[in-house]
């Protein structure tokens, strides 16, 4: 699509009568970019069963800034943002283009702060290892939006409202983190034992979900004072706070379930969210 009639797409577009849901995915390691596992199926399955979006911006834990920014290329790179993992996943190209004027228009309904258009970034690896198992023919415009990591969570999930107007304009809405994320206490020996948790880790996993399923955005804001175990969950917050761009988009209407819960190594979770 040219940019051109895309300018008119936006322009023009009317609102579905379907409005799409938002996604929270825990997307844990890079290497379930190339795995079939059960979580990589389930983006898959996920992939298939909603209606098939005009584009997706996804809020990746992996791209930390101050102030807020959106891709606004043609062409946007595949990032290779880790190391230590076998060749296949460094010759990884997910090939979806960007949408300049999506961009533009996103930045156009973001009134709270300035968003920059950025011309530098690209997909991440918490980007790409997700979306390309949901749609890997890479056919579908793919847009990154930036965490400003000088913010409270509160700013995020404010910040997230302002985008509500683009689920019933068939854009697809993702945060892309985990909520218990705490890398330094992963047990390496029992990284591949199903569904292995400490407990504090479990316990957080279910305080999570309580406070999600009950509505309870204040208190999972103001998550450090939820209990002790919360700071073993959330060491730093850059793979909490996609959590709260979604629970931002949700509305009194929406349907809400979670799906890949599972524990990984102990100390992370594989705990996803559907809203809508």
């Amino acid at each position: 699509m040219s940019l051109h009639n895309f300018k008119n797409w936006t322009d023009n577009l009317n609102e579905q009568d379907e409005k799409l849901p938002v996604l929270f995915i825990g997307h844990g390691s890079p290497m379930n970019g190339i795995e079939d596992n059960e979580f990589s199926q389930t983006w898959s399955k996920m992939g298939q069963g909603i209606t098939r979006p005009k584009a997706v911006i996804v809020v990746s834990a992996h791209w930390l800034t101050r102030g807020t920014h959106i891709t606004a290329m043609e062409d946007p790179k595949t990032i290779h943002d880790f190391g230590g993992f076998p060749q296949e996943l460094f010759d990884v190209q997910y090939s979806a283009k960007g949408n300049p004027e999506l961009a533009k228009e996103t930045a156009k309904l973001i009134t709270s702060t300035q968003v920059g258009l950025d011309h530098d970034w690209g997909l991440d690896h918490g980007t790409w290892t997700v979306v390309r198992h949901m749609y890997p023919n890479a056919d579908i415009p793919v847009l990154q939006l930036s965490i400003d990591y000088s913010k409270p969570a509160s700013y995020h999930y404010e910040l997230a409202k302002q985008l509500s107007s683009l689920r019933k304009k068939g854009v697809l809405i993702i945060g892309s983190g985990n909520m218990v994320h705490n890398l330094r206490m992963i047990d390496w020996k029992k990284l591949n034992e199903p569904d292995y948790g400490f407990d504090w880790a479990i316990e957080m996993n279910n305080v999570f979900k309580e406070k999600i399923a009950d509505g309870n955005h204040k208190a999972l804001m103001d998550y450090e004072s939820l209990n002790k175990a919360a700071k073993l969950a959330i060491p730093t917050p850059d793979h909490y706070y996609p959590l709260m761009y979604i629970l931002g988009l949700q509305d009194n209407k929406d349907d809400l379930s979670f799906f890949n819960d599972k524990m990984v190594g102990g100390s992370l979770n594989m705990t996803s969210v559907k809203i809508g």
